[in-house]
């Protein structure tokens, strides 16, 4: 029998906004194409579609914390030449439960912070037509770099937020959180009746039209208003 040491690095867990504390990821679910403009420019037609989900790790080795103020370096991954920034507002989820109504869902959320969806676009588009799980180009190692956490309270208008990426200082995407298809609290009732969600779960909630590629030497910074901004750098 092999005995197994759980790895100290296996949990990710980001900063809470001007605490010490830090708060542990269990799951991270991912809505696609929830801006109407991002669905277009995807090839797909925003009004006849429902909101769709897919995952990524929710451990350390994919889920990166970011905090205020600096500049996180992260390898270019491996088997992609077309590699791509999505900035999301992500919803963190403080209380569980099934089945949750549109109406309880604000009950449900802890905080929200500034999240970068990064994508291995071309590996992602040979999985589409091939109508295969998009894993090998959303679920991977560094894709989800997520910034310190606001408490919901501390957030009131986060979703009629101007929401905006900039890629080497040239802004690529510029928008408003209430520009969601589906809002947040959609969003959670909609997952809700196909996972219990818990605490400790994250929701990448979709990204505005202006995707594109980023190379080695290039930086992001992702930013909604109200929420601490992520900064990030590929090499």
């Amino acid at each position: 029998m092999v005995d197994y040491v759980f790895p100290p690095h296996a949990v990710a867990a980001l900063q809470i906004n001007g605490t010490d504390q830090r708060f542990p990821v269990r799951r991270v679910y991912c809505v696609g194409r929830n801006y109407a403009g991002h669905a277009r420019e995807m090839g797909s037609d925003p009004d006849r579609e429902p909101p769709f989900f897919f995952c990524k790790p929710g451990d350390a080795a994919a889920v990166v914390p970011v905090a205020p103020g600096t500049v996180a370096e992260l390898p270019y991954p491996p088997q992609t030449s077309n590699y791509h920034y999505e900035c999301e507002l992500v919803v963190a989820i403080g209380a569980g439960g099934s089945n949750i109504s549109v109406d309880d869902a604000p009950k449900h959320i802890f905080g929200y912070a500034v999240g970068l969806d990064m994508t291995r676009r071309d590996l992602q588009g040979k999985m589409k037509d091939a109508g295969r799980p998009w894993e090998i180009g959303k679920a991977f190692d560094y894709s989800a770099p997520v910034g310190a956490l606001r408490r919901a309270a501390e957030a009131p208008g986060v979703e009629s937020a101007a929401i905006a990426l900039a890629l080497d200082g040239a802004v690529r995407q510029s928008s408003s959180t209430d520009h969601m298809i589906w809002s947040v609290a959609e969003t959670i009732a909609n997952l809700s009746t196909l996972f219990r969600l818990e605490p400790g779960d994250l929701i990448f909630t979709g990204t505005p039209e202006g995707v594109g590629a980023v190379t080695r030497g290039q930086s992001l910074t992702g930013s909604i208003e109200g929420l601490s901004s992520i900064s990030v750098k590929f090499i």
